[in-house]
């Protein structure tokens, strides 16, 4: 695919940008901004997305999924999280994915997204997928508590182009198997690229902390997680969140 990519020097946020050619023209799918610095970059819950000028990869793609239902979206951000994984996967191993879209080497993230979505009747009209990748900075305070970037991992800097041209070329991939209705595919990659897929490992939620397996994501995004004593049970996002090591490597 001939992707159209829009590079700006800086920008409050490249999803701000997507929003922006939304409001005064008609883009086509795939419109991409990428750029070398964002004022304003937010991550989930609103976090801030911090990020040294030129030395990150800070991107928004474009899709148009008129043919998927809105109580499919969850399979957007499934496709957006393994496009990232499959392309860290050409520079090391050790990646996965964290439920619900954050990308993980080890115990550490090296990458999170933004996915806003906007619903015509019962489909998905619009879809824009903000994703910034750790990949030149080597000081990463205020990335918050676990971070690590793709030069810490290897020990050399990587093109961040590169990085952007392979994210897209996996995106496509994926998004064609979208389109074809495939979406058993995307399900299997998926959960088969899980964070702490095997053995127990701590959680939280409302009602303290506790260890557990992940035993599947649904389609639908809700994770479910069997306890030591058999017990299972069910979360959407933000009702239940890993305990992370940040001793590990």
């Amino acid at each position: 695919m001939n992707f159209n990519i829009i590079h700006k020097i800086e920008t409050t946020s490249t999803n701000d940008e997507i929003k922006l050619l939304l409001s005064k023209e008609n883009p086509r799918e795939f419109t991409t901004v990428y750029a070398d610095f964002q004022t304003q970059g937010r991550g989930q819950r609103g976090n801030q997305w911090k990020s040294t000028h030129g030395q990150n990869l800070l991107f928004s793609t474009l899709l148009k999924p008129l043919f998927l239902k809105a109580n499919k979206q969850f399979t957007l951000s499934q496709i957006a999280a393994l496009c990232v994984k499959k392309t860290l996967d050409e520079f090391t191993e050790g990646i996965s994915i964290k439920w619900p879209n954050d990308v993980y080497w080890h115990e550490k993230k090296i990458c999170g997204m933004l996915i806003e979505i906007d619903l015509v009747d019962v489909y998905v009209g619009s879809c824009i997928l903000g994703i910034g990748i750790n990949i030149n900075q080597t000081d990463m305070n205020g990335f918050g508590p676990n971070p690590t970037s793709l030069i810490k991992i290897i020990n050399k800097e990587v093109d961040l182009k590169q990085v952007l041209d392979l994210c897209l070329q996996h995106l496509d991939e994926y998004y064609t198997l979208l389109k074809s209705g495939n979406e058993s595919k995307i399900q299997k990659d998926y959960c088969e690229s899980l964070f702490r897929k095997e053995g127990l490992h701590p959680f939280t939620d409302s009602t303290g902390t506790f260890n557990a397996h992940v035993q599947q994501i649904d389609p639908n995004g809700m994770m479910h997680l069997q306890l030591e004593n058999g017990e299972t049970r069910q979360y959407a996002f933000k009702e239940v969140k890993y305990v992370i090591d940040n001793n590990k490597i």
